[in-house]
Order: C-alpha cells, then sequence, then structure tokens
C-alpha cells in the first residue's frame, strides 16, 4: 500500500520546486504552478481551464480567448520542460515529485520512488461496498484506535481497583521534587486548582473570505509585494489582497500558549486542576478570589497588580531596574541580529506577590516577547534552574536562612529562530510583606 501524500508535504514540494533555479527568475511560471496547485489544493481542481489562468495569472482580461492567444499552453508546456528538468538535475532522490500532464492544468503529486513508501499490507478484511477513500480510512482508524484505547483505559482501571482491593491501599500521591515544590507548593493539593490567565493582545490580522462585509469594510490594505516575508505562508498563497483588520479576541501569544500547556502537564501530573481563561475575559475581582497564574504582560488590569511594587518594573517593552545594585542595569532590553533583526535575546520578569488573603497568591511570568515568557516558564519547572533561583533568594534573608515569601526574579534567555532558548537568572528582589 502507498502512503497517502499529505498536504503540508504537498506544499513543502511545491515550494522548494518555486524555489528552485528553474523558477526563482521566472515570476510568471511561478504564479501558474502556484495558482494551479493551491486551487488543487483547495478542490477547485475541476474548475482549472485557459482562460482562468489566463485572467488570473496573466491579466488577459473578461475578453481573453484561449484559441487566439496560446499564452497559457505555451507557458504550460515551458512549466513541463521546467520540471522534467528540476527533477532529473537538482532532486533526482526527491521522494515527491510534482507533473503537469500533457492537455490537463491540474498538477499530480506523486511519489518517484514507491518502493521506498510502500508498507505492509493489512491482512485481508470482509469487503465493504464502494472504494475505501481517506476519509472512510480515516474514520476506520480513529474508531479502532478510539476502541483500543477504551479497553487500555477499562484494563488499566480494572487492574487499579483490583490492586487497591488486595491492598486496601490507593497509589501514593504524586510530588513535585523538593527543588521545585517550594515554589510551586503554594498552588498544589490542597488547595484550590489555580487560575491560569493568558493574554489577548491587539493585533491586526489578515482578512479571508469569512469575515463579514463590516470586519473587511474596516480593514487596512498593504500590498502584497511590500511584504516579501510572507511569501513562503499560506496566507500569500491563498489571499489574493492582504487586508488586514482589528483584532481584540482572535490571539493569544504563541510562548504563553505553549506554557499553559507545560503548566497543566505539571498540575497534572501530581493532581492539580488546571483551569484557564482569557484575560479579556477576567476581571480584577476575580483574580481576587484564589490562586492565579498571569502569563504575558499588557493586560488591561495588570498595572494595578504592579501597584507600590518596588525593584524591576515591566514598562513600553523594557524592564526598569529601580535600583540597579552591583552589576546591574538600569533598564533591561531586548536584543537583536544587527543583520537578520531577528530577536537573540529576550528578558522576562517573575513576580510571586500575596492575593487579597495572604494564604493565596498571585504569580505573573512577563516576557518582553512571547518567547521570554515561554522560556520563563520552563526556568521555573526546571529543577536544577530552580535551586539557583532558590539559593539567590535565601541569600537575600536576614537569617540566610528562609526564603522570602514574595519575590521578584529576572531571568533571561537567548534566542534562535523565534525559539527560546535556555535561560538563566540576572537578579532577585525581596518583596516586603
Amino acid at each position: 500500500m502507498t502512503l497517502p501524500i499529505s498536504l503540508f508535504e504537498k506544499r513543502e514540494e511545491l515550494r522548494r520546486v518555486l524555489e528552485s533555479r528553474n523558477f526563482a527568475g521566472a515570476p510568471k511560471k511561478t504564479r501558474f504552478l502556484e495558482f494551479v496547485s493551491e486551487q488543487t489544493f483547495l478542490g477547485n481542481g475541476d474548475k482549472l481551464n485557459e482562460y482562468l489562468i489566463g485572467v488570473d495569472v496573466y491579466d488577459r482580461g473578461s475578453d481573453f480567448d484561449p484559441q487566439k492567444d496560446p499564452i497559457v499552453r505555451v507557458q504550460a508546456h515551458e512549466i513541463r520542460r521546467l520540471l522534467k528538468k528540476y527533477y532529473e538535475e537538482d532532486r533526482k532522490d526527491s521522494l515527491i515529485r510534482i507533473d503537469l500532464p500533457p492537455g490537463h492544468y491540474v498538477p499530480v503529486f506523486s511519489r518517484s520512488t514507491p518502493e521506498e513508501a510502500n508498507v505492509a499490507e493489512p491482512p485481508a478484511e470482509p469487503a465493504i461496498p464502494g472504494p475505501l477513500n481517506g476519509s472512510r480510512l480515516h474514520r476506520a482508524l480513529t474508531l479502532t484506535l478510539a476502541a483500543a484505547c477504551l479497553t487500555l483505559v477499562f484494563l488499566l482501571t480494572t487492574s487499579g481497583r483490583r490492586h487497591e482491593q488486595a491492598t486496601g491501599s490507593r497509589p501514593p500521591v504524586a510530588t513535585l521534587p523538593e527543588s521545585t515544590e517550594w515554589f510551586w507548593g503554594p498552588f498544589l493539593l490542597p488547595s484550590e486548582a489555580p487560575l491560569i490567565v493568558i493574554p489577548n493582545h491587539p493585533l491586526l490580522r489578515a482578512a479571508h473570505d469569512g469575515d463579514s462585509p463590516q470586519t473587511l469594510a474596516s480593514g487596512h490594505e498593504i500590498p502584497k509585494a511590500s511584504l516579501p516575508e510572507f511569501r513562503d505562508t499560506i496566507h500569500f498563497r491563498e489571499l489574493k489582497r492582504f487586508l488586514f483588520v482589528p483584532s481584540l479576541t482572535d490571539f493569544t501569544s504563541v510562548g504563553e500558549t505553549m506554557g499553559v500547556v507545560s503548566l497543566c502537564e505539571m498540575f497534572s501530573s501530581v493532581g492539580q486542576k488546571c483551569r484557564v481563561q482569557q484575560s479579556r475575559l477576567v476581571n480584577l475581582e476575580e483574580i481576587k478570589r484564589g490562586n492565579v497564574i498571569l502569563l504575558g504582560g499588557n493586560q488591561a488590569w495588570s498595572g494595578r497588580v504592579f501597584l507600590n511594587v518596588e525593584g524591576f518594573h515591566f514598562q513600553s517593552g523594557v524592564i526598569l531596574n529601580r535600583s540597579p545594585r552591583a552589576g546591574e542595569k538600569p533598564v533591561y532590553k531586548p536584543e537583536f541580529d544587527p543583520v537578520t533583526n531577528q530577536l537573540t535575546r529576550d528578558y522576562a520578569l517573575v513576580l510571586m506577590l500575596p492575593n487579597e488573603r495572604k494564604e493565596n497568591r498571585v504569580l505573573l511570568i512577563y516576557g518582553i516577547y512571547t518567547q521570554g515568557s515561554q522560556a520563563a516558564i520552563e526556568y521555573l519547572k526546571n529543577p536544577e534552574r530552580m535551586v539557583e533561583l532558590r539559593k539567590a533568594l535565601v541569600d537575600l534573608s536576614a537569617d540566610h536562612k528562609t526564603i522570602p515569601p514574595y519575590f521578584q526574579a529576572l531571568l533571561t534567555t537567548t534566542v534562535e529562530n523565534a525559539v527560546p532558548g535556555a535561560s538563566s537568572l540576572v537578579a532577585v528582589r525581596a518583596i516586603p510583606n
């Protein structure tokens, strides 16, 4: 059985072809192949014809007559030649190839070495009327896996109950490593599950055909040619115009979202529940009620949480140090590569504060960029790093033995290709009771 080719694989192969020397210097041929491929991906392959390509790709106008103007047929012939040359000279070992069959404008994606893509045939099954297409195969596999999972859960549950009945005891409750529990203890059982709040940053997002006329009317258009950074994205291929519309609800930062997953995994491992909410739906009164973890800055009410807090302060995309100590800077700003302008270093601020009731905590984890937030969360989960933080905080106490219950920590992380690396501790401050 030959493995099907996923949409991701098709798009990646298309990208490689269009970036090759054969197509890079031929914008119209690139546009031709890109257009017919994307229309095929969208399920519009049956609608592709000379007229549509001539109008959409070659700007021939509504009076275009393919019988009098052979531009589409000529260019299709050239594209077939370039594809043949590409796979014969540049990508002989390609596992996937694109062909444009003569007389047709629907590209065909195939595995060029079927023997490498074959898998063992499954045992014969009872005949099913009609062809087993991809959708039905997917449903069959899904139902099979679901049944297997349910069976496994049942067996594990039954086994656990039998063990409890035989021993008269329940399995021991899991705990976090001692080097991290001193930090996360206030948020664990028997305390109520903490509320984790992720930010809703305002932004301009790309408009699409699913938007209402009112939304589209409020958009701001930017010529596609002026945004070459988007050249390799699906938006550039599928959107005829780059119309951007304001949004307060559609986006949550990637690093904070990854951090939520990481935190929920940690809490789940010790039997604690995980409650998550977006910041625009949370008010200050809800924040006061229990344990809360606030991720990402610039939330509508975050300034009130910072009120009267000395030491480090997050403001306008930098972290201010109001009372610099030896070796510290008065301002910590993110750093960028001078050539590529890519982010190379980010900073994050961690604050452990008392809530309305002293037994509850408010934990703020704010990166200047989303990479800083993600790296800070991983730091706070790392047993080795938390030994470092604990020692730095103990050194602040008068007896050099007690950990201050409330404190600030300034962290930094390297960033490469928009992905955070390992974090390190810059400085700490104790917050008076």
